[in-house]
């Protein structure tokens, strides 16, 4: 193992002696050997392990590498959980945040369950350690935007679930890159308009999507990811039906997926030279007659004063 794992699992250590004390002043039955202290060793470090991979928090059940700590009311993570850990479930607590590092020690967890707390983002880099991790649920939250960072090195990743979280606005273009074994994903009821299309054409792997239920505004940014989106729906179930256009006006309320090329017609509309002559020439008219317009009230104006004028004259 390198310097740098090493240090990465400086919080999955347990101490050793002292610095200052040595194994030869620990007490022995007899003369110090290097066999026996060789055994010890072995036998403490054996020890330890055992007490650390059977120990469960408070407040969690921990049975066959599944640690159970949801409805506890719990405001932050348990420390110390089983080192064999492979099922972790957080739900339904109200855990605010997630401590840089707090995964690093459990390399066998394959379902992480924090939906149903108060998490308005992840420390970057959580998922480094979690190689095996393949489920991962993160919905009823109150995230608001998903980084490109948030799932780095985290290959394994099979389903993620980010609904109903209502302040999610943005998902980076990079989010789920490098997750190519990444089968659901679930982004339904949150805040997004718009939804880059490089967020998810890295996904070869893609089998369910969710999206329904976000503000979409169906305008010419979003025709790339729709394109994609209608290419895919024979091998991709979306929630079609679920999915609606809140703007612009004319398409307010339309299925998004009812949207065909003619819909974003005049988002390839280009002018040719002609077209931008008439466009001058137009322009030119309208300038000469509002010109002679004004003109032609000026006269009037000027006729009706000296006419009321020489009638007030008639008058004295």
């Amino acid at each position: 193992m390198d310097t740098t794992s090493m240090s990465s699992l400086q919080y999955c250590c347990w101490q050793l002696p002292e610095t200052g004390d040595t194994w030869t002043q620990l007490p022995w039955p007899g003369p110090a050997h290097p066999a026996m202290l060789l055994i010890s060793l072995l036998l403490a470090a054996g020890l330890m392990h055992s007490d650390a991979g059977t120990s469960c928090p408070v407040l969690c059940t921990c049975r066959n590498q599944v640690v159970d700590c949801s409805s506890q009311r719990l405001f932050s993570v348990p420390p110390d959980l089983p080192m064999d850990t492979r099922n972790l479930s957080l739900a339904h607590n109200r855990i605010a945040a997630v401590p840089p590092g707090y995964l690093t020690c459990y390399m066998e967890l394959r379902v992480l369950d924090l939906r149903n707390n108060s998490l308005m983002e992840l420390p970057p880099g959580l998922f480094l350690h979690a190689k095996r991790l393949a489920h991962l649920d993160l919905s009823y939250n109150n995230l608001s935007h998903v980084p490109a960072d948030m799932f780095q090195e985290a290959h394994a990743l099979v389903h993620i679930d980010l609904s109903h979280n209502p302040w999610l606005r943005r998902v980076h273009p990079q989010a789920f890159q490098g997750l190519l074994q990444l089968r659901d994903l679930d982004l339904s009821y949150g805040g997004l308009a718009f939804l880059s299309l490089e967020a998810l054409e890295g996904l070869p792997g893609l089998v369910t999507l969710q999206i329904g239920g976000n503000p979409w505004v169906c305008g010419c940014t979003m025709e790339p990811l729709l394109k994609w989106l209608r290419n895919r729906i024979q091998r991709c179930t979306a929630d079609s039906q679920l999915a609606e256009c809140r703007g612009p006006p004319e398409v307010e309320g339309a299925p998004l997926f009812s949207l065909t090329e003619e819909s974003f017609k005049a988002c390839h509309l280009t002018l040719t030279l002609d077209d931008y002559l008439f466009i001058a020439f137009v322009g030119f008219v309208v300038s000469i007659a509002s010109v002679a317009t004004n003109f032609l009230l000026g006269i009037t104006a000027n006729c009706c004063h000296r006419w009321s004028k020489a009638s007030e004259e008639e008058e004295i």
